[in-house]
Protein backbone atom coordinates (compact mmCIF):
# COMPACT_ATOMS: atom_id res chain seq x y z
CA UNK A 1 0.00 0.00 0.00
CA UNK A 2 1.33 3.79 -0.40
CA UNK A 3 0.80 6.82 1.42
CA UNK A 4 -1.56 8.04 -0.29
CA UNK A 5 -5.57 8.07 0.86
CA UNK A 6 -7.55 5.82 -1.64
CA UNK A 7 -10.67 6.62 -3.77
CA UNK A 8 -9.55 10.17 -4.41
CA UNK A 9 -12.58 11.75 -6.39
CA UNK A 10 -12.97 15.18 -8.04
CA UNK A 11 -17.00 16.62 -7.52
CA UNK A 12 -18.98 15.78 -10.64
CA UNK A 13 -19.66 19.73 -11.16
CA UNK A 14 -16.34 19.69 -12.41
CA UNK A 15 -17.17 18.49 -15.61
CA UNK A 16 -14.35 17.55 -18.12
CA UNK A 17 -11.94 20.54 -15.93
CA UNK A 18 -8.71 18.85 -14.80
CA UNK A 19 -7.40 21.63 -12.60
CA UNK A 20 -9.81 20.36 -9.59
CA UNK A 21 -9.36 19.96 -5.98
CA UNK A 22 -9.86 16.26 -5.53
CA UNK A 23 -10.86 14.63 -2.26
CA UNK A 24 -9.55 11.32 -0.67
CA UNK A 25 -11.04 9.40 2.36
CA UNK A 26 -9.55 10.35 5.80
CA UNK A 27 -9.78 6.82 7.02
CA UNK A 28 -6.27 6.47 5.38
CA UNK A 29 -4.68 9.51 7.00
CA UNK A 30 -2.49 8.70 9.71
CA UNK A 31 -2.37 10.35 12.80
CA UNK A 32 -0.35 10.19 16.27
CA UNK A 33 3.22 9.74 14.75
CA UNK A 34 5.36 9.04 17.14
CA UNK A 35 8.78 6.83 17.45
CA UNK A 36 10.41 4.57 19.70
CA UNK A 37 10.59 5.60 22.90
CA UNK A 38 14.17 3.30 22.68
CA UNK A 39 14.92 6.52 20.34
CA UNK A 40 15.97 8.30 23.09
CA UNK A 41 17.40 11.67 21.79
CA UNK A 42 17.97 10.71 18.39
CA UNK A 43 16.24 12.50 15.07
CA UNK A 44 16.63 10.05 12.61
CA UNK A 45 14.51 7.48 13.42
CA UNK A 46 11.60 5.37 11.85
CA UNK A 47 7.98 7.04 12.96
CA UNK A 48 4.43 5.07 13.17
CA UNK A 49 1.03 6.71 12.63
CA UNK A 50 -2.20 5.35 13.08
CA UNK A 51 -4.73 3.98 10.45
CA UNK A 52 -7.82 2.95 10.81
CA UNK A 53 -6.46 -0.40 9.16
CA UNK A 54 -2.97 -0.69 10.85
CA UNK A 55 -0.09 1.83 10.85
CA UNK A 56 1.61 4.06 8.55
CA UNK A 57 5.47 4.42 8.85
CA UNK A 58 7.66 7.31 7.86
CA UNK A 59 11.46 8.27 7.95
CA UNK A 60 11.53 11.48 10.67
CA UNK A 61 14.78 12.59 8.74
CA UNK A 62 12.17 13.42 5.44
CA UNK A 63 8.69 13.36 6.53
CA UNK A 64 8.04 15.40 3.50
CA UNK A 65 8.39 12.26 1.38
CA UNK A 66 5.78 10.41 2.39
CA UNK A 67 4.92 7.37 4.29
CA UNK A 68 3.82 3.44 3.42
CA UNK A 69 0.95 1.75 5.15
CA UNK A 70 0.46 -1.90 6.87
CA UNK A 71 -2.59 -3.65 8.15
CA UNK A 72 -2.59 -4.87 11.68
CA UNK A 73 -1.75 -8.52 11.13
CA UNK A 74 1.42 -7.10 8.36
CA UNK A 75 2.44 -4.75 11.93
CA UNK A 76 1.58 -6.98 14.44
CA UNK A 77 4.10 -9.50 12.44
CA UNK A 78 6.91 -6.94 12.17
CA UNK A 79 6.73 -6.59 15.46
CA UNK A 80 6.98 -10.31 16.73
CA UNK A 81 10.10 -10.43 14.53
CA UNK A 82 11.78 -7.48 16.19
CA UNK A 83 11.08 -8.79 19.34
CA UNK A 84 12.14 -12.22 18.66
CA UNK A 85 15.87 -10.88 16.88
CA UNK A 86 14.69 -12.19 13.90
CA UNK A 87 16.98 -9.03 12.21
CA UNK A 88 20.43 -9.36 12.11
CA UNK A 89 22.29 -6.51 13.27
Amino acid sequence: MTGHPKDWRKSPCSGANTGCVEVGRAEYLPEGWRKSSRSGQQSSCVEVGRVSFGAAVRDSKDRAAGYFTTTHAQWSAFISAVKDNRFPA
